[in-house]
């Protein structure tokens, strides 16, 4: 393609050499140029990519995306100079990968919590009724049904257009995607069209990268605010920022609720570990979920699909056949009647909502003994207040290791439990060698009682000082229930 045809939609400040060079891919990362190539160096959080501009120079770049030209240009290569390079960076993207989102329709989900789930329940739904659908997601990417591993809940813009791209190539019709509040504030997703976007909730996270909560929850407004008319917002009319999230934007506002009066609304009926049976909009049926975050959840799925034309009747049928995400609230039973759930809550609220569920259910029928850590190098203000979250609606809890990163494991696991007065502590021990922690739970639980393991959910690893070491929470359980 033309550099002349990937840069139309980007403001120049200069451009020295030739803009009508034939270019071959688009990289960000100087590594993985070669000859024809277009690098666009940014200014991330971490490194300056215009620190590697003469290394992409030397694998033979054509042309360079900069904030800066540098003083040494070798003949033959051309220089776009750009007032914010990473903004520049997904239209670039997106025009060299053909504009991938005018040839499907893809739906965002954002908020603090359920969006793995609401996005991987769209595109199974959707499949199962036919479609051909990509997903990207924080436990894996697909196209159609090809699997495609992920690192990242939205990758940088160019992993992200290749993917969007390939889904087009594929006949995809619809591709359903998370929107992290990073990809939103580093303009991972500037130059894609939405034709519809999720709002779950919001609650305190990743305030290690945002700094304050209104800069957390202004990402993830300014992804609803971008939405054009012919464009959907289903909001959580439930969350106070429900309404903030759409107060701005030109999409079609529709809203789900368990409490007020809503376009999608549902009650539930009846619970047990099992599943439930709920009511949505006039209909009753039953789900193969718990709890009222699930209930939430499958509101915003099935608020969704019907805004993208499927009949209500059949996105209904398709909810009594789904089944719970990897990772999240995922039931383990034991041989004698101890039941384990594995879910990925790793805040506060995340973690209220899956205890508060646990007991409802159980009704001091059983004890709940809950398992949990924080992250390495994250928001440490959460740390206490996740102990509170654990302390607050459990009989028993232990204190474990999460992911370190490069931080000392006791170290987080002090953080924990500066949280906690001399009464919690008297329900609390602290086990850094998380296998050992799930083990632990396991001789401690007695027929009839649930151990929440929390924090990873799907991962199968450890992040260990830059190392990410095989680690499994299902696999653990079932060693430690010998099932």
């Amino acid at each position: 393609m033309k550099l002349s045809e990937i840069i139309k939609n980007i403001k120049t400040l200069n451009v020295v050499g030739n803009a009508d060079v034939n270019i071959s891919d688009v990289q960000i990362n100087s590594r993985q140029v070669a000859p024809g190539t277009l690098f666009i160096a940014i200014r991330g959080t971490v490194t300056d990519g215009h620190k590697f501009i003469p290394g992409a120079l030397e694998a033979g770049a054509s042309a360079v995306i900069c904030e800066q030209i540098p003083d040494e240009r070798p003949a033959g290569v051309t220089f776009i100079q750009v007032e914010n390079s990473e903004a520049a960076a997904s239209p670039a993207a997106t025009a060299f990968f053909g504009n991938p989102t005018e040839k499907l329709d893809l739906i965002g989900v954002t908020g603090t919590n359920g969006k793995t789930t609401i996005a991987t329940l769209l595109y199974t739904m959707f499949r199962q009724m036919g479609y051909k659908c990509g997903l990207i997601s924080t436990v894996c990417n697909y196209i159609d049904g090809e699997a495609i591993p992920t690192e990242h809940t939205t990758p940088d813009p160019i992993t992200l257009n290749r993917l969007l791209g390939k889904m087009a190539d594929e006949g995809c019709k619809y591709a359903f995607m998370e929107v992290s509040s990073h990809s939103v504030v580093q303009h991972r997703i500037g130059g894609l069209k939405f034709r519809g976007g999720i709002f779950t909730n919001l609650t305190r996270d990743h305030l290690d990268y945002h700094k304050t909560f209104e800069n957390y929850r202004d990402a993830k407004k300014a992804f609803f605010d971008s939405l054009g008319q012919d464009a959907f917002a289903v909001t959580n009319a439930d969350d106070k920022n429900g309404a903030v999230m759409v107060q701005n934007t030109k999409a079609k506002v529709y809203t789900y609720s368990q409490r007020t009066l809503a376009d999608f609304h549902a009650r539930i009926l009846e619970e047990g570990f099992d599943g439930m049976q709920i009511e949505m909009n006039g209909r009753e049926l039953n789900v193969q979920f718990i709890g009222h975050f699930n209930v939430s959840n499958l509101l915003a799925v099935y608020g969704a699909a019907v805004s993208l034309g499927r009949k209500p009747e059949d996105v209904l049928l398709q909810l009594s056949t789904l089944h719970p995400v990897n990772g999240r609230f995922e039931t383990i039973r034991s041989n004698d009647g101890v039941t384990a759930i594995v879910d990925y809550a790793h805040t506060p609220d995340a973690l209220d909502n899956v205890l508060a569920t646990i007991n409802e259910i159980l009704q001091h029928r059983g004890q709940c003994i809950t398992v949990c850590g924080a992250g390495g190098n994250r928001d440490k203000g959460k740390r206490p207040l996740m102990a509170q979250s654990a302390v607050r609606a459990s009989d028993r809890v232990i204190i474990t290791s999460d992911n370190p990163r490069f931080e000392e494991p006791q170290d987080i696991i002090n953080d924990m439990l500066a949280g906690l007065n001399d009464t919690d502590m008297k329900k609390v021990i602290s086990i850094a060698d998380r296998r050992e922690a799930i083990r632990t739970a396991t001789m401690l639980a007695q027929p009839g009682d649930v151990i929440l393991i929390a924090g990873k959910g799907h991962e199968d690893y450890q992040d260990v000082k830059g190392v990410k070491h095989h680690f499994d929470d299902h696999e653990v359980v079932r060693e430690a229930f010998g099932i």
